[in-house]
């Protein structure tokens, strides 16, 4: 998850300081609101002892930050909510506790966390009584008022590599570049605040980075900044997609990478440029389509790989890790999506309901938004993310439904999309 067209709206916004910083590109990664930003609060008292007993009581008086949510977001009742009193909620406890210690800090959420953490739930209904007692619970609208939206699915894959290049091993995965730049502009202009401009310098001027064409099209600007060499650039493509995924070397070990930054381009899809080109119907673009046509056509892959400008570095993450998100906390199969951040508060809880891939199966549960993504855009949007391995890659590939989003917020929030009862 324009190259041109987009830096003209950008310079229009951010007139002469572009034009001192010469032409530059917004980053195609920027999760926050564009709205104003918080206004800072004393924090929440913390959560008294009787919350552990989860007893039916509203949560403490605490002043009720002045957070500012897009308006997306309608009041709604738990009853709207289609499944939720059928989701195994206990299995989510742990993700949503994940999400907690990125957001525990926070005013808005300090004293719901709190009441977590001295929590021990032992069923299903602990888990959904302390939801109820602490949340309210918001539809997720599209700007027309309609409440239908696309989810589909990513995984973290496993790739083959070496810490050194061969014929087998051709395909390189880049640290972050070290002539990177990356601009900020919101002390200027602060409705830019989390917008991010990403180029180069070249002598005294800055200009747009490398575009995916550029970097596989030569070995020579990025040398010195592998990570690791992989041996098919299909899968080296679909892994930055995903964003994270595991590396097993030639050695045995296997090492897990992770995203680190972005050269700046947005995301565009190659499976629609397939399917424009009459490569592939609409209904065949999945992931394992897409592979199988590039395994069929290796003397047209690099044109079209490089239709989608976008190209993102990684990092190594520590061995003890699971798969990184974009709030910072380890992601968990079957419990986190990916969201658009405008929209949707990282690290909330969000009741979805869409259906399994390819099927008319109803899939209702709740997940947090613990990630975001360049192509996860939109109102109503999620990337489920299934987890680890062949499976669920396979599950992943095939995942392009249509869904429904209901967000759960603190009672102490308050939200410009309703009154808090």
């Amino acid at each position: 998850m324009m190259k041109h067209s987009l830096f003209l709206r950008i310079a229009m916004r951010v007139g002469a300081a572009v034009a001192i910083l010469g032409t530059v590109l917004l980053g195609g990664c920027a999760t926050a609101p564009r709205t104003s930003a918080p206004i800072s609060v004393p924090a929440p008292a913390p959560a008294q002892a009787p919350v552990t007993l989860l007893c039916p009581m509203p949560p403490p008086a605490v002043p009720s930050p002045k957070v500012t949510v897009t308006p997306n977001l309608r009041l709604a009742d738990w009853s709207a909510l289609p499944g939720w009193h059928d989701d195994s909620l206990l299995s989510a406890w742990n993700s949503w506790l994940q999400s907690c210690t990125a957001l525990k800090s926070r005013p808005d959420w300090q004293a719901v966390c709190a009441a977590a953490a001295n929590l021990k739930p032992a069923s299903d209904s602990e888990v959904r009584d302390f939801f109820q007692i602490w949340f309210n619970v918001y539809q997720s609208l599209q700007p027309d008022g309609s409440t239908q939206g696309l989810v589909t699915g990513y995984y973290e894959p496993l790739l083959h590599g070496s810490r050194t290049p061969s014929p087998t091993y051709f395909v390189p995965l880049y640290a972050v570049p070290g002539d990177l730049l990356t601009i900020d502009l919101s002390a200027i202009y602060p409705e830019l605040k989390h917008m991010r401009l990403r180029g180069r310098l070249v002598g005294h001027k800055v200009v747009p980075y490398l575009s995916r064409a550029e970097i596989d099209g030569s070995k020579l600007p990025l040398a010195g900044d592998e990570l690791v060499w992989v041996d098919n650039a299909v899968d080296a493509f679909f892994l930055q997609i995903q964003g994270s995924g595991r590396i097993q070397l030639t050695d045995g070990r296997t090492i897990q990478v992770g995203y680190a930054d972005q050269n700046g381009y947005p995301y565009q899809a190659i499976g629609r440029v397939l399917v424009e080109r009459g490569e592939l119907k609409l209904e065949q673009a999945s992931m394992q389509n897409i592979k199988a046509w590039g395994a069929r056509n290796p003397q047209k892959l690099p044109e079209l790989l490089a239709q989608n400008p976008s190209y993102i570095f990684f990092r190594q993450l520590p061995d003890s890790i699971g798969p990184l998100g974009a709030l910072g906390v380890s992601l968990s199969g079957g419990r986190s999506i990916a969201v658009d951040a405008r929209a949707i508060p990282l690290g909330a809880p969000v009741w979805l309901a869409t259906t399994e891939p390819e099927s008319d199966t109803a899939m209702t549960r709740l997940v947090l938004a613990q990630d975001t993504g360049g192509a996860i855009r939109g109102n109503v949007r999620a990337d489920f993310y299934f987890g680890f391995g062949n499976a669920a890659g396979k599950e992943a590939g095939r995942m392009k439904q249509q869904g429904q989003m209901w967000v759960l917020l603190p009672k102490t929030m308050t939200v410009a999309g309703g009154p808090v009862r």
